[in-house]
């Protein structure tokens, strides 16, 4: 079964923390371990495993985006967004976490984001969540 997330997101480029929703939908399945995949069904959207704990981590990240593709750099894509398009191949649409004893296997300092390039906007997170057998 898929679990769906919706998360809205209120700026153009924003990493939204949606740790707690994973962690409160595999507490739900009571998978004692396993592995959970999250799929973002979105070509202007990522997610991404990294450092939670400080928020100028996300900031850092965003800025490195805006630097390696920037806004309206003469690109052939019409639609305004092209440099969405190109962060979002660079983060990525999945991403996999072990669930063990009833809980992600996180480092210390990791949290999950979702990642807009292109809000703001309502989007959705698939989540997959496979029991061990």
């Amino acid at each position: 079964m898929i679990k769906t997330l919706t998360v809205k997101t209120s700026s153009r480029e924003e990493f939204v923390d949606i740790t707690d929703e994973v962690e409160r939908a595999v507490r739900d399945r009571e998978i004692k371990n396993g592995v959970c995949y999250l799929y973002v069904p979105h070509t202007t959207a990522g997610i991404t495993i990294n450092e939670g704990a400080d928020p100028s981590v996300k900031k850092d990240i965003i800025n490195a985006l805006k630097k390696i593709a920037p806004y309206a750099a003469g690109y052939l894509h019409m639609e305004g967004n092209a440099d969405s398009h190109i962060k979002t191949t660079i983060v990525g649409s999945s991403a996999i976490v072990f669930i063990e004893n009833g809980t992600l296997v996180l480092g210390q300092w990791q949290s999950i984001f979702f990642c807009e390039f292109d809000g703001p906007r309502t989007r959705k997170v698939y989540l997959k969540i496979i029991k061990e057998e």
